[in-house]
């Protein structure tokens, strides 16, 4: 698989079938493998892009801190679809990578075909809000320094992926995971792209932040997956594919041409 070179740090990131670009992000702790159910569902009409944020999975874990940012996740974000020759692509992530993609749109809104946020929230207005937060990844960069992998424990998504060192991760929490302001909440009026807002109908602590995406993001179609917790793609994966290509299916094309769905459907016809 392809390694994206950023000024010494290597991505890691894989490119499945063909059509309109969709990039999918990972979760915090978690990596690309996450997405294999999707991209068994999308790779016949849509070219799936997906990768490992720095930290994580196969990718590089640098040393200095400073090379873990949002503005860095966004720039290598950005960077792998010019390596795939793509300058526009649906944006869709799950939790930190939804929140990733928000941030993506508001630094590139031009490359952003539409965006798909999984088990997400926006951030934080409140300084207070947000320093809770904080202290929390700082707590968890904390206990991944002592106790190494293990302090990962064993949820859906984190299973499936597979970390060389906790350090990583641990740079990840402190540089990605915490949020330095209030810049993508206060985006989300600023959207002029569709999004679809999904979340889990049992993730409890991303169901009123859903709320206020989908109230706040213009263009929003909310989707709600009976059934399923944070990982909504892998507890329920029937229902969130359908949910994610209902939306894909009603998106206008690329350079003016028919949507999607009216395209496969003539040529289904013929």
């Amino acid at each position: 698989m392809p390694k994206l070179d950023r000024d010494g740090v290597q991505i890691h990131y894989e490119v499945h079938g063909a059509g309109p670009a969709v990039l999918l992000s990972h979760g915090y702790s978690a990596t690309c493998r996450m997405w294999d159910g999707q991209i068994a569902a999308l790779k016949d009409r849509w070219r799936v892009i997906v990768w490992d944020m720095r930290g994580h999975g196969e990718s590089d874990y640098p040393a200095d801190p400073a090379a873990y940012s949002e503005a860095l996740t966004v720039a290598d974000m950005a960077a792998i679809l010019q390596a795939c020759g793509e300058d526009k692509a649906v944006i869709a992530g799950l939790s930190l990578g939804g929140y990733m993609s928000l941030a993506f749109h508001a630094t590139h809104p031009g490359m952003t075909r539409a965006l798909m946020l999984f088990d997400t929230g926006p951030g934080f207005k409140s300084d207070t809000a947000r320093q809770g937060w904080n202290e929390t990844a700082h707590k968890r960069a904390r206990d991944l320094e002592a106790r190494g992998l293990s302090a990962l424990g064993s949820s859906d998504e984190v299973r499936l992926g597979k970390h060389r060192s906790a350090d990583g991760l641990a740079g990840a929490a402190r540089g990605m995971l915490a949020q330095a302001d209030d810049r993508v909440i206060r985006s989300l009026e600023t959207i002029d792209v569709r999004a679809l807002v999904l979340v889990g109908s049992e993730d409890k602590p991303f169901l009123a932040a859903t709320d206020y995406m989908a109230k706040k993001i213009p263009m929003s179609t909310k989707a709600v997956i009976e059934g399923a917790g944070h990982a909504a793609n892998l507890h329920k994966p029937n229902a969130f594919n359908a949910a994610v290509m209902d939306f894909l299916e009603t998106l206008p094309a690329v350079g003016g041409e028919k949507p999607v769905e009216a395209r496969w459907r003539a040529e289904t016809d013929q």
